[in-house]
């Protein structure tokens, strides 16, 4: 009975991450970006200057710094996606699958631009002065009471996201990691996650904020470290790299050694569907962390472009470099996933490669744990408000050791459903006031070019 649930809910996930999915995301990304003039581009030295705290104005509403939200949001998408689903779509997808893993971060800038953008602007502040935002609040703010029911749903998903894509699958994935390199065991592991997720989410997102500007910048230095020296080490073999990277890309790539080959849909939908699973871009979850910024609405969401840029278009394409200097992608006997990357960090660099993907994968999963915490505390405020905060996070930090220490393939096959589901009310929203956000950007570019945007540092 269990195994036939776990294969439906296992098709479920296949029907809901399908083509129609990856074609939704990206085309959305497409239509924002030329709605809005290409921002990525017009903005992109604009949006250095602001978590700069160049443009910080004290008197905006707001509980943390834009560097502290970009830290937050990034937190939660710079996870095991960034090292274990790249090494899938390589290894599938072939090298093309790089370039269009680029396409979808590029575009899908713009996508965060939006939804974070829309979730400062129907933000809602409590009389104590914390910030509860995302698409559900978006919804319930912007549009009709006939929306109602679409906001509760998005938050209901969010809540159950948290749980298991967010929590038990990233608890999960630290503990075989650490027992596989260090032999610690499971429950061990559980335990110390526990004990530290307690430590930083008792304090809330000011907390949150406070760890991820520290443990963001850090765990990416720590992973670029070994990708520049994998760069020198094979640096002949780069020009080669890119030449596979580019023709594959539109003409699919043929069997070599142990890989199969890839035709040229194979190749599109692989570097697609990995980078908009990677950087969230559409799923409205990274607006959460970005409401809670002293920041205005545009100047916000200016921020978060660069956030796919970071994850996707960086900290991605250091794990495609490792996969295709060192030849992983296509070694026989090499397992897709997290141990291909520790294969290709350790042919260049020995054991200490091995244990800095080792380190990555824990503080990758652990940051996404604290973070989608905090997504989880705004579902659970726009179903039964504040005061249930707690209870809800004392749940939450129980289910990191129920994941390090079980097997939950239908929970995680669930969650993993309802997790792609956030798209669709998200988008919706987006859609429906695009001429609020046009209206927003076309009044700050202008005040911007005039001068009127103060800088107060």
């Amino acid at each position: 009975m269990l195994q036939t649930i776990e294969q439906v809910t296992g098709q479920f996930v296949g029907i809901v991450w399908g083509v129609p999915l990856v074609v939704l995301l990206v085309g959305s990304g497409v239509l924002f970006t030329i709605y809005f003039g290409f921002p990525q581009l017009r903005f992109f030295k604009h949006a250095i200057e602001v978590i700069s705290g160049k443009y910080d104005d004290p008197a905006n509403k707001g509980e943390i710094s834009h560097f502290q939200a970009l830290c937050a949001a990034l937190s939660a998408t710079v996870g095991l996606g960034n090292i274990a689903g790249v090494a899938v779509a390589v290894s599938i997808g072939g090298p093309g699958a790089v370039f269009w893993l680029w396409v979808a971060g590029f575009i899908g800038m713009c996508t965060k631009f939006t939804e974070v953008t829309l979730s400062l602007k129907y933000r809602d502040v409590s009389e104590k002065g914390s910030v509860h935002g995302g698409p559900m609040f978006v919804i319930k703010n912007a549009l009709s009471k006939k929306f109602y029911p679409v906001a509760w749903i998005y938050a209901l998903f969010v809540v159950l996201s948290s749980f298991g894509a967010g929590n038990m699958f990233q608890s999960n994935q630290m503990a075989a990691v650490l027992k596989t390199s260090a032999g610690i065991p499971e429950w061990t592991s559980g335990i110390v996650f526990c004990i530290g997720a307690a430590l930083i989410l008792i304090g809330g997102i000011k907390r949150i904020g406070q760890v991820t500007e520290k443990m963001v910048p850090a765990m990416v230095g720590l992973y670029l470290f070994g990708a520049i020296w994998i760069i020198v080490a094979r640096f002949g073999m780069i020009p080669n790299m890119f030449a596979m990277i580019f023709s594959g890309a539109f003409a699919g790539t043929a069997a070599v050694g142990g890989f199969a080959g890839a035709a040229f849909k194979e190749v599109i939908i692989m570097g697609i569907r990995r980078a908009t699973f990677s950087n969230e871009a559409g799923m409205g979850s990274a607006a959460m962390a970005h409401s809670a910024a002293k920041s205005t609405p545009i100047q916000e969401g200016i921020v978060a472009l660069l956030e796919p840029f970071i994850d996707t278009i960086v900290v991605c394409t250091i794990t495609a470099i490792a996969l295709l200097l060192t030849g992983a992608w296509h070694a026989e006997g090499v397992a897709a996933g997290s141990e291909m990357t520790a294969y290709a960090f350790e042919t260049v660099m020995g054991p200490a490669g091995r244990w800095i993907v080792t380190a990555t994968v824990t503080l990758f999963a652990f940051s996404t744990i604290i973070s989608w915490e905090y997504y989880g505390e705004q579902g659970v405020t726009f179903i039964l408000g504040e005061k249930y905060i707690k209870a809800y996070r004392y749940i939450f930090i129980c289910f990191i050791f129920v994941g390090a220490i079980a097997q939950l393939n239908i929970v995680l096959n669930i969650s993993d459903a309802v997790y792609g589901l956030l798209a669709l009310p998200n988008l919706m929203a987006c859609y429906l006031l695009l001429p609020k956000v046009k209206e927003a950007l076309t009044e700050y570019s202008t005040k911007l070019k005039n001068g009127e945007i103060k800088a107060f540092k």
